[in-house]
């Protein structure tokens, strides 16, 4: 998660919202501009972009380490920190930020304003178009900013904002959330959602304009089948028989921890032979270690080493409901793992129920109990689900994905010419 939506501080909360909720309706006249040529400038606003490794950072420097291959320059505003987990591609540019006041979520920042000097260095660069990737204070300044330059702006919609709220007791906003949103991407020329599942929940709250869709790749040749490794098995306690369980994912509650604990504890006690493996950190750990004193946590992992731990397990467990896209959930398909998910935006793109693995209802940790523990029992089910998991993940080539944006720009940059009738 990385809008500073989510706060529990009471008094910082409400200065925060009233800054956000009470803005005046941001000039939106129609963008103009001159015949642009290649290399695209792009100024691309995010709330999270290298001081935490996850789905949405790692999507976001990946396009523009594929728009830099294409000859386009691409100017990053965004927060960070000291010794950040990612290099950042781009042309990188820093912005002020606070620690999100949410307890055990540090790690996460809340943007503040952009300042006069961001401004004047971001007109300087000469954008020809605008990507806000996180609908906060600096993403507001940034749709006033391309207005006032009259340049294209855009959109792209990362994570599921009102799934958080429950989590951190602040239901009442949630109607409130929606408004801010449908007024703040109305006002981009395109939104670009992660899948038709997502798409379905915006148009559900008034978003429908200009939606686009721009899905997650996966690279196929780094997370295979062929990664499986039985000293890596070994070495995680698993014998030759003994499928392993495994979740991958920020150890924070809201990706359902509390239904794959359940799940891994109702398996032990039932005597069924099984690993549970569990990659990843997050400030949820340390309970959940002592809940799962007999899973094996690896930590975070990377490149070659999560794609080992993929391959070398053999059923993805992933209870999450805040996903808009699931790109573990297509990690673990394309190393060939049946996938037992919440059937929730994400993963309900991905998932074909009985053919590549199962999709059930939120929350109910006996339908996630019976179906694991069908697939641990049914080795045949097991290989078949996995082998049409791999076949369906081999659909999303990052090149295709990332080409779609290229595309989306062009088309608002370099619109085609109407051809003149004789």
């Amino acid at each position: 998660m990385n809008l500073g939506l989510f706060v529990t501080n009471y008094q910082y909360r409400n200065k925060y919202f009233a800054a956000i909720f009470e803005d005046p309706i941001l000039n939106n006249q129609e963008p103009h501009m001159e015949h642009p040529h290649r290399p695209k400038r792009i100024a691309l606003f995010t709330g999270n972009y290298n001081h935490v490794a996850d789905g949405v950072s790692l999507t976001l420097n990946r396009l523009v380490r594929y728009l830099e291959a294409l000859g386009s320059q691409v100017m990053v505003v965004a927060p960070t920190i000291e010794n950040p987990p990612i290099q950042a591609a781009g042309r990188f540019h820093p912005v002020p930020s606070l620690p999100m006041p949410i307890p055990n979520r540090h790690e996460y920042r809340v943007a503040l304003p952009i300042s006069m000097r961001t401004r004047r260095e971001v007109t300087q660069f000469r954008p020809q178009l605008i990507h806000i990737a996180t609908p906060d204070l600096p993403g507001r300044n940034a749709l006033k900013l391309g207005r006032k330059l009259g340049i294209p702006v855009v959109a792209s919609y990362h994570t599921h904002f009102s799934s958080y709220l429950t989590y951190y007791n602040m239901d009442m906003l949630v109607d409130r959330l929606w408004r801010y949103l449908k007024k703040f991407y109305d006002q981009c020329d395109q939104v670009y959602v992660p899948s038709e599942s997502m798409a379905d929940v915006l148009r559900e709250h008034g978003i429908h304009k200009n939606l686009l869709l721009w899905e997650r790749g996966v690279e196929t040749d780094r997370f295979s089948p062929t990664k499986r490794s039985e000293a890596w098995r070994l070495a995680h306690g698993a014998s030759p028989d003994e499928p392993i369980v495994l979740f991958v994912s920020r150890l924070v509650w809201e990706k359902g921890l509390d239904v794959f604990a359940r799940v891994i504890q109702r398996l032990e006690e039932s005597g069924i032979p099984h690993k549970s493996v569990i990659v990843g950190n997050g400030s949820a750990e340390d309970e959940l270690r002592e809940q799962l004193p007999n899973t094996y946590f690896t930590g975070h992992l990377a490149g070659e080493d999560l794609a080992t731990a993929y391959a070398s397990s053999d059923i993805f467990l992933f209870p999450s409901t805040t996903e808009t896209f699931g790109n573990v959930t297509l990690e673990a398909m394309a190393s060939g793992l049946p996938t037992v998910c919440a059937d929730a935006t994400g993963s309900k793109g991905l998932v074909i129920p009985h053919e590549t693995g199962f999709l059930l209802e939120a929350g109910h940790s006996d339908q996630f109990f019976d179906h694991v523990k069908a697939l641990i029992t049914n080795t045949a089910q097991r290989q078949e689900m996995g082998n049409n998991a791999r076949k369906r993940a081999q659909r999303y080539s990052w090149d295709e994905i990332l080409g779609k944006i290229d595309g989306y720009y062009d088309h608002l940059l370099f619109p085609p010419t109407p051809q003149r009738s004789v």
